[in-house]
């Protein structure tokens, strides 16, 4: 059992009516966020070039607006993210093979990393851009842990070579911050940006 500090995420269930929103990802994760929160939507992911240069939070937020600029949808608004994981100023990002992930979570163990998710929503010709982030500390694993963990393939597609919400969350000894935004979307953040920045008639 760890030690968890969440951050607020807001309350309540905000659900869009009337106007459905385009989910420009194709991560399961996202997907089942967006359901259990109650939103009306559909999947169309896009192809955008994920090659950029910045510190962590820039570099999702760049990211994230990228992917919705690469949508081809014009009357709908449109939701993209990205998410990475970073350990001082490395940026971990999806392993290559096993020897990789091996390395991101050999160089995990026993420490705090960050965890950042950029948010766009494009709606209308704007576009408006946050960041979330999410401290996580992990305790000490032996190689055995890893090992054992790598032979599940849970890691392969994943920034940072683990998933939160299965096998390496008995890893984490400590987070602070939204436990979603480590599975790729932060709902408090997402549910407040689209009170913000759709229309007052698209919501309950």
């Amino acid at each position: 059992m760890y030690d968890m500090i969440l951050c607020a995420a807001g309350a309540g269930r905000v659900r869009v009516t009337g106007m459905t929103i385009v989910l420009a990802s194709g991560s399961p994760r996202r997907r089942e966020l967006m359901a259990k929160a109650g939103y009306d939507f559909v999947v169309r992911p896009t192809d955008a070039d994920e090659r950029v240069e910045g510190l962590p939070r820039e570099r999702v937020m760049a990211l994230a607006r990228r992917k919705a600029e690469a949508s081809s949808e014009e009357a709908l608004p449109v939701l993209s993210a990205d998410t990475l994981v970073a350990l001082g100023d490395q940026v971990l990002g999806k392993p290559r093979d096993e020897a990789d992930a091996r390395r991101m979570l050999a160089s995990l163990s026993g420490r705090t990393h960050q965890v950042y998710t950029g948010v766009c929503i494009r709606y209308r010709g704007e576009y408006f851009v946050d960041c979330e982030r999410t401290d996580v500390t992990f305790r000490p694993l032996t190689d055995g842990e890893i090992d054992e963990y790598i032979a599940t393939g849970e890691p392969m597609d994943k920034a940072g070579a683990y998933g939160i919400q299965g096998g390496a969350g008995a890893f984490v000894e400590r987070l602070e911050g939204p436990f979603d935004n480590v599975m790729g979307l932060p709902m408090g953040l997402v549910k407040r940006m689209i009170r913000e920045h759709l229309p007052e008639e698209s919501q309950i």
